[in-house]
């Protein structure tokens, strides 16, 4: 076994959302998971309310990115996150349905990963405001690994209108 020093650090990229019960706390709860069982949190946009995406007949949503170092491999950072999400209550039964917890692989250092149930960069994160926006705010000049462009870009480029408001600090 390696020494836990020799271990390679990944910086990976988190988006997260909440729109059931208190969700700054919901999202709080969250981060303090993922720095007790993913790794050091070294990054954290402000929280952001959004409109939901997909289905528009639902609660706005709470939204942060996090960049996170681990040195969890992309499956088990998956099992991680699935499990979080469970801990903290999480269901599933639609999609794109309301969630006490949605936590997102968006980028998974400069990776790409396309397996079963795990695709990274997330692919629809060029396309949601709600993702480009906080992560703009702590990562502007982070490429991305498909498109070419970096996160300022896309957001230029991006279509979705839907706000994106910063909520007090």
């Amino acid at each position: 076994m390696q020494p836990e020093f020799t271990k390679k650090y990944i910086n990976v990229f988190l988006g997260l959302g909440s729109n059931i019960g208190n969700r700054a706390a919901n999202l709080s709860a969250a981060a303090e998971l993922i720095s007790k069982n993913i790794g050091k949190i070294a990054k954290k946009s402000r929280l952001y309310e959004t409109q939901p995406w997909g289905n528009p007949e639902q609660d706005l949503f709470l939204n942060q990115v996090v960049m996170v170092n681990t040195t969890l491999d992309p499956r088990d950072l998956l099992d991680k996150i699935s499990k979080i999400e469970r801990e903290l209550g999480r269901e599933r039964r639609e999609k794109w349905g309301p969630r006490v917890l949605d936590i997102d692989i968006l980028f998974y250092g400069k990776r790409v990963i396309r397996d079963k149930g795990l695709e990274v960069p997330h692919p629809e994160l060029h396309k949601r405001a709600f993702v480009l926006v906080p992560m703009m705010e702590i990562a502007p000049d982070w490429e991305h690994p498909i498109l070419k462009k970096q996160i300022d870009e896309l957001y230029m480029a991006c279509d979705d209108l839907s706000e994106v408001v910063m909520m007090d600090a």
